[in-house]
């Protein structure tokens, strides 16, 4: 059994907490500075975050394929966590809706080429006796610094009377500690062996029967997996901007915390109950959401949400890798996120547009039937 946190996972933790510090600093802010300072409606809101996350994953399979065909991780996360850095404070320069699409765009694009072979790195770190807690790690990593982003983001709001184009240049600080720590990533000892040459059908005809009913299961649920952006809205129709933040911070406290204690449990017991429980749990927050119209029972909700993302976001690919050979986990992890990018598209504008056209609580009781039917169908099948 290799040792619970090897050097190149630290370094890639603090990659993405880098990352996801100013990422989040952005991310609660993006929804209020399009509705209050450039009066978009919900539905743009939806569609621009749908199309930025269906490029992420489109371009995540394409570079999951390429990183397992070219032998190489370290490139592409040296190259994706730099454009992501560089286009992050543009809509602080040009307050317009169009350059936040593009910012958001190429930002997703950063990702989409750095994301599957970044997995594909930590999972060669590990093996199937700690997978899971390996992935748990890093999303704690990550998703640390998707706490402390908002909460700076808040003081800069409070400081400055609410200037939101002022948070989008304080980004850039974090900004430059992701570009030191991914030019220290290294390639793994496995990613140098020679590797086969997979294109998507060839991979898809061999890959095991498993890989591909969980990959079919969780594109369903994708649809009903809207962007966040909608939680943090919902929070703001009952509060404030502030709570809006607060919240949003408060549900990334409890993903960071139980991530890696969730990473440790899957590779205990099951990564298959863990991942199943997790979309029940969705599926429970969800439900309360389409009703919920004071702050205690949203705080509730969140906590919630926040176990649900530590039961789910980094076991998935910790689950997806044990079914592929290092030889071809970039593109098995590629190909998932491509598939669910696509259903979160259709997903983040149907709930736009079903929020516009009737209210929030019909988004939510949708995204709450699909992914109890989902759970429950992972929770029975006792085929891994």
């Amino acid at each position: 059994m290799k040792r619970k946190i090897p050097k190149q996972v630290l370094i890639l933790g603090m990659i993405s907490f880098f990352t996801d510090f100013a990422s989040e600093m952005l991310y609660p802010v993006v929804p209020l500075f399009l509705t209050s300072v450039l009066g978009a409606s919900m539905a743009v809101v939806g569609l621009i975050e749908g199309v930025a996350e269906v490029t992420a994953s489109l371009l995540k399979g394409y570079f999951g394929a390429l990183s397992d065909k070219l032998r190489k991780r370290a490139v592409f996360v040296k190259i994706g966590y730099t454009l992501s850095a560089i286009v992050k404070p543009l809509p602080g320069f040009f307050p317009f809706i169009g350059t936040v699409v593009t910012s958001r765009t190429l930002d997703r694009v950063g990702k989409g080429i750095r994301t599957a072979p970044r997995d594909a790195l930590l999972a060669a770190n590990a093996d199937k006796t700690n997978r899971g807690a390996i992935f748990g790690f890093h999303r704690s990593m990550d998703t640390l610094g998707a706490v402390v982003g908002p909460l700076i983001a808040l003081l800069v709001l409070y400081l400055s009377g609410d200037n939101y184009r002022l948070v989008f240049y304080f980004a850039i600080i974090p900004s430059v500690g992701a570009i030191y720590f991914a030019f220290r990533a290294k390639e793994s000892a496995a990613v140098k062996a020679k590797t086969k040459k997979y294109n998507f059908g060839e991979f898809w005809r061999t890959a095991p029967r498993a890989y591909k009913k969980l990959l079919v299961l969780i594109a369903v649920f994708s649809i009903a997996n809207s962007s966040d952006v909608f939680l943090i809205l919902k929070l703001k129709s009952i509060s404030s901007d502030f709570t809006a933040i607060l919240g949003y911070v408060f549900f990334n406290v409890i993903y960071a915390l139980f991530s890696y204690p969730a990473g440790i449990l899957s590779d205990k017991f099951s990564k298959r109950i863990i991942f199943g429980a997790g979309l029940i749990i969705f599926s429970l927050v969800y439900a309360g959401f389409s009703f919920a119209d004071n702050l205690v029972i949203v705080f509730i909700l969140f906590t919630l949400y926040g176990f649900y993302s530590a039961a789910t976001d980094g076991i998935s690919k910790a689950w997806i890798s044990d079914f592929v050979e290092d030889e071809n986990r970039a593109t098995a992890i590629g190909l998932y996120n491509s598939v669910t990018g696509l259903g979160i598209l259709v997903g983040s504008s149907l709930a736009g547009v079903m929020w516009d056209s009737f209210s929030s609580a019909v988004p939510f009781t949708f995204s709450a039937v699909v992914s109890f039917v989902i759970g429950i169908i992972i929770l029975t099948d006792r085929k891994e």
